[in-house]
């Protein structure tokens, strides 16, 4: 057996004869995947193929081929779950044709249409095929490329075309892959995050996180610490950053003490402490993060991580965090809720992360948002407009806003007295400021500079 792909047609054919001719016996099933897309992209299957549609090519397999037929598959193909790593599939629409070679060209069944939406079409015998459960991985994927583009997300999570191992139900196969580079640097830094949090989690599973736990102190209150500055300083309450370096300026701080700077954040009067743990784009890291809370460092501490999986939140727990950051732009809906659950379970605070008007809608109707973060910077471009923060704030969503009692947070861009003053005039009560502070001598008295006053009394 062997697998030929040609203008967008994948197809299973029978192994060669011994005499080199390509043959096969009556009634052979041959599958041919087609795809709308243009011949040369290489195609895998939308997850929603298998699990709303409930397309099992294993039962149909059974149902339609003898256990001596399925046999002489060996080699080509491996009968293995459907991998948690190629659960985002993009494929608009998918054909499944079942042949039965003979002398005749045209024997050939109807082709079955497959869209996210459903299964339509195709002939009563294929149809009892498709009436499976969808397994019980498949059930827990969330990432439909429906629910994504209702919400307006354009950050991809993965690869639409998948590594170059491709997987087809319980087929795998190799193909060439084109068009695997990431639209912008946050795309970029989500791939790579996927990736190394599927490394990381073979490390420390889920279930030793859970138990570390047990010996981490308790979460301290990072929203009422906000509120407390604001209201002793009458200015919005500061969240100061650890940040060695970004993708947009490089490295910020040769001298990089992140125990050191995180204590001249505290001497200066700042709430609370945000502290990078990318290691690829950002140098940081979560060992940073433990360090300031072993130091002593009473201001509670956000991760400051890109998270793309719910166990990111118990690691950066166990490391002595006390918030974390939820960005819309990344997760969907129902990840944003299902991480607030979690985050309220274990104490801690969330700060979802906004860009612009749709996604201050998507996060102002979930239920639970304490905390929503307004960044002036636009993670696709890098391009800073603190005006942002203003056009969110206004009108009947500053309203809602208020009404809900939301502490804002302004972020990215605000280097002066007027920046913040123009902001909190907008209404946010809060602040988080990263390279105008760590880029001083003394980023403790950097804070002074910054809100044109001495705030740590």
């Amino acid at each position: 057996m062997y697998a030929r792909a040609s203008s967008g047609l994948i197809t299973i054919l029978p192994s060669m004869t011994s005499s080199g001719a390509d043959s096969a016996p009556s009634g052979t099933h041959l599958l041919s995947w087609q795809s709308d897309y243009p011949p040369h992209k290489s195609i895998s299957p939308p997850l929603s193929t298998y699990k709303k549609g409930k397309l099992d090519i294993r039962r149909l397999l059974e149902s339609e081929e003898s256990s001596e037929r399925k046999k002489k598959m060996e080699g080509l193909v491996s009968f293995q779950p459907f991998p948690s790593s190629v659960i985002q599939r993009r494929l608009s629409t998918v054909y499944l044709t079942t042949r039965y070679p003979s002398s005749s060209s045209s024997s050939c069944a109807p082709p079955l249409r497959a869209q996210q939406s459903g299964i339509t079409g195709g002939s009563e015998s294929v149809s009892s095929a498709l009436e499976g459960k969808a397994s019980e991985q498949e059930v827990g994927m969330l990432y439909q490329d429906e629910v994504v583009s209702s919400q307006g997300i354009r950050i991809r999570r993965r690869p639409p075309t998948g590594p170059p191992l491709h997987y087809v139900g319980p087929f795998e196969f190799r193909l060439q892959n084109e068009g695997n580079t990431p639209r912008n640097i946050l795309e970029e830094i989500v791939w790579h995050k996927d990736k190394e949090v599927t490394l990381m989690k073979e490390k420390r599973p889920l279930y030793t996180l859970k138990k570390a736990l047990e010996n981490v102190p308790p979460p301290r209150d990072f929203i009422a610490a906000l509120r407390s500055a604001h209201q002793r300083t009458g200015l919005p309450g500061l969240i100061a950053e650890v940040k060695k370096a970004s993708p947009s300026r490089g490295i910020l701080r040769e001298d990089f003490d992140p125990v050191a700077i995180a204590q001249a954040y505290e001497k200066g009067g700042a709430a609370c402490l945000s502290v990078l743990t990318d290691e690829k784009y950002f140098k940081g890291s979560f060992e940073n993060l433990q360090a300031i809370r072993d130091a002593g460092v009473k201001c509670p501490l956000l991760c400051k991580e890109f998270i793309v999986e719910a166990w990111q939140i118990y690691y950066g727990r166990s490391k002595g965090a006390d918030a974390v950051l939820l960005i819309a732009s990344v997760l969907p809906d129902l990840d944003i809720k299902y991480m607030l659950k979690i985050c309220k379970i274990l104490g801690m605070a969330t700060l979802v992360e906004v860009h612009d008007e749709r996604e201050m809608d998507r996060v102002l109707a979930i239920e639970g948002v304490e905390l929503i973060g307004i960044n002036n910077r636009n993670l696709e471009t890098f391009e800073v407009d603190i005006g942002i923060t203003k056009r969110l704030l206004e009108g009947e969503r500053g309203e809602l806003i208020r009404q809900k009692d939301i502490l804002v947070v302004g972020e990215s861009g605000l280097f002066t007295p007027e920046d913040i003053a123009f902001v909190q005039e907008a209404g946010v009560k809060a602040v988080l400021v990263g390279e105008s502070l760590v880029k001083q001598s003394d980023p403790g008295q950097g804070i002074s500079t910054l809100f044109g006053r001495d705030v740590s009394g």
